[in-house]
């Protein structure tokens, strides 16, 4: 009951309702996957809500849909059917809103080599339209946090891969958006750059903003997440709060749901 409760005085950020997406598989697509399937479903009517101030995971496999699902909240991709409402705007009807709502971070994200992160900083913070006062005091502070200032006038080609996913993660918030969605934020990290990253995140909520995140890591959802939704071949699994999914050990609920849904024994 007291669950019940906290949701209903919970501001809802995040609502996706439905969500389907459906690739068409090259001829190069099928034969490396070795199928005559000409047509991939990604995500099959997918339904969620995520609260303002919370991180909210999406927990999967590789292939489940995470990735087409945090692209579709992000405007990347339009949905085939179905909406999601970010902030109080349509991912359909209003996507430049929803896209100055919000930050996405993905490690696909590609820089051009030659420029530098104070160049990129910068150039992104005129496209969000962040007055220049504003926009120099946050890279003053987010540059020393991450340690980018010692690097800020040196190419972008000539970083290392954790310092380059520093560049883009502060490029992502530039603008300081009420909700920030990562696609597999310590994908390809160092176990220290995977913790600033962490860290931060668990300072955003602080902050008052609302996180998504997509992982196939069970100690990342159970460290930071408040809530998760687990998505087997697009389709929502289980939903809820942390506590209430996990019963005390998210590995063991992971794979009881995933044997309960693809039958499959591990």
């Amino acid at each position: 009951m007291d669950d019940m409760v906290d949701d209903m005085v919970k501001e809802e950020i995040v609502r996706a309702t439905d969500l389907k997406k459906t690739f068409t598989l090259s001829r190069k697509q099928q034969k490396i996957e070795r199928t005559g399937e000409t047509r991939r479903v990604a995500v099959n009517g997918l339904s969620f809500s995520a609260y303002r101030g919370e991180i909210y995971g999406l927990l999967g496999p590789n292939g489940a849909g995470k990735t087409t699902t945090l692209r579709m909240l992000a405007t990347l991709i339009k949905p085939d059917g179905g909406d999601a409402v970010i902030n109080g705007y349509s991912v359909l009807k209003e996507p430049r809103k929803v896209r100055d709502s919000i930050g996405f971070m993905t490690s696909e994200l590609k820089l051009e080599g030659f420029f530098t992160p104070d160049y990129l900083f910068d150039f992104f913070g005129a496209m969000h339209g962040v007055e220049k006062d504003v926009l120099s005091a946050r890279k003053r502070m987010l540059f020393s946090k991450f340690g980018i200032d010692k690097f800020a006038e040196v190419s972008v080609k000539d970083l290392s891969t954790g310092m380059l996913q520093k560049v883009s993660l502060v490029i992502s918030i530039v603008h300081d958006p009420a909700v920030v969605i990562f696609d597999e934020p310590t994908n390809g990290l160092d176990v220290l750059t995977a913790k600033v990253v962490t860290d931060f995140l668990a300072e955003l909520k602080a902050m008052g903003k609302s996180i998504l995140l997509s992982t196939h890591i069970f100690s990342l959802v159970e460290k930071l997440c408040d809530r998760v939704g687990i998505i087997f071949d697009g389709k929502m699994a289980a939903e809820g709060p942390l506590e209430e999914i996990a019963k005390g050990d998210l590995e063991k609920s992971f794979f009881e749901l995933y044997r309960g849904v693809k039958g499959d024994v591990i």
